[in-house]
C-alpha cells in the first residue's frame, strides 16, 4: 500500500510516498480503508520533534516508534479480525489513531475496542476526519469544567481545531460563549455560535468586567494572570495544550489555595465520546470546519501551511475520493 514515511526529524519534505506492506488485522482488530486524514499540530510537532521530549517516545536520533504519521481518519472497514463483534465489512467509521499514529497512509489497523466508531450518516469522509480529536478533546475539558445552561463560557483560539468545537458545544450545552480569535476569524466564531467574538490583534481580555465560569485556551496563547483574575470564585482555567513547567506549578498554586482551578492534562481517547459526538452531529449540533484540503501526495505542503499556524478548523488529506 502507499503510505507517507518519515525517517529523519525535521522539515516537511521529510515526508515521503512510499510502497510499505499492507497492515493484516489481528483477532481483536479491524483494518481500515482510509478515505481521510488530518495535517493536525500534533503530526507537525512530532515530525519536527518539537519539544524535544518528542524523542524520547519516538526515539532519541530518527523515528523508530513512529514512522507514519495521522491522528484521526475517516473510512471504510475492509475486514476483521475473528473475534471482532462491534463492525462489519463495508462499515463507514472514523477514529483517532493514539500514539500509534498511522492515518496517512492508504489502510490502517485498529482494535475494535478503540476509539472507533460509526461514521456521522450526514458527513463525507473528509468532514468526518476533521472531527475525532479536535471535538473529543473540546467535549472533555469542557465537562472537567463542569458546563452547564447558564455558563459563561470563554474560548480562547476560537477558530482552531479544538477552539471550534469547543464553541459549538458550549452553544450546545446553555452556555454564553465568548470567542477569541484574529480579524479574519470573527465571522466564523460569531457564525459557529458565539455570543461575542474578542479580536485579539485590535483588544485584550481587560482586567475587569464579567467573570467567566470557564475560560478554556485551546492554543496555549492566553494570558495567564489575568485569566485566573476573571475566574469567578469556582471557576476553571482549561490549558489544553502542552505546557512548560512554570505554569503547571503555578496552576498548582491556585488550586490550593483558592476555590479556582486550573486543569490541563491528557484526553481519553474512546468509542463512547465518539458515538456521543455522531449522535450531535446527526443532530444539527455540530459541524466540522474545513480550511484546505490536499491530496495525500501533498502533504509537505500541508504540513507547511499548518505550521504557520493559521488554519481556521482543520486541514484534510484525501487518501482516497467519497466516489
Amino acid at each position: 500500500m502507499k503510505a507517507i514515511v518519515y525517517e529523519r526529524y525535521g522539515p516537511p519534505n521529510v515526508l515521503q510516498l512510499q510502497e510499505v506492506a499492507k497492515p493484516v488485522p489481528k483477532d481483536d482488530e479491524i483494518l481500515i480503508k482510509i478515505h481521510a486524514a488530518t495535517a493536525a499540530v500534533g503530526d507537525w510537532r512530532m515530525r519536527k520533534a518539537d519539544p524535544f521530549l518528542a524523542r524520547l517516545f519516538n526515539g532519541l536520533w530518527r523515528p523508530k516508534r513512529v514512522r507514519i504519521l495521522g491522528f484521526e481518519l475517516a473510512g471504510v472497514v475492509e475486514s476483521t479480525g475473528g473475534s471482532v463483534t462491534r463492525f462489519k465489512p463495508g462499515d463507514a467509521v472514523y477514529a483517532a489513531c493514539g500514539m500509534g499514529f498511522g492515518a496517512y497512509a492508504e489502510y490502517k489497523c485498529l482494535p475494535e475496542t478503540g476509539s472507533v466508531a460509526l461514521k456521522p450518516a450526514n458527513m463525507t469522509f473528509e468532514e468526518a476526519a476533521a472531527v475525532p480529536v479536535g471535538a473529543y478533546t473540546a467535549l472533555q475539558f469542557l465537562r472537567k469544567g463542569h458546563i452547564r445552561r447558564g455558563s459563561r463560557v470563554l474560548v480562547y483560539g476560537a477558530s482552531g481545531s479544538v477552539g471550534t468545537y469547543a464553541v459549538q458545544l458550549a452553544k450546545h450545552y446553555g452556555a454564553e460563549v465568548t470567542g477569541v480569535c484574529s480579524t479574519s476569524n470573527v465571522a466564523l466564531a460569531r457564525s459557529l455560535g458565539a455570543d461575542r467574538v474578542i479580536d485579539y490583534t485590535r483588544e485584550q481580555l481587560p482586567d475587569d468586567g464579567p467573570a467567566y465560569d470557564i475560560i478554556f485556551d485551546t492554543v496555549g496563547k492566553s494570558p495567564f494572570k489575568v485569566c485566573v483574575k476573571r475566574l469567578t470564585p469556582d471557576g476553571f482555567y482549561l490549558r489544553a495544550f502542552h505546557v512548560s513547567p512554570l505554569p503547571i506549578i503555578r496552576g498548582k498554586w491556585i488550586n490550593l489555595t483558592s476555590g479556582k482551578k486550573v486543569v490541563g492534562g491528557t484526553i481519553n481517547e474512546n468509542a463512547e465520546d465518539l458515538t456521543y459526538l455522531k449522535e450531535l452531529i446527526e443532530a444539527g449540533a455540530l459541524r466540522a470546519v474545513i480550511d484546505r484540503r490536499y491530496p495525500l501526495e501533498q502533504v509537505a505542503e500541508a504540513h507547511r501551511y499548518v505550521e504557520q499556524g493559521h488554519k481556521k478548523g482543520n486541514v484534510v488529506l484525501i487518501v482516497r475520493h467519497d466516489g
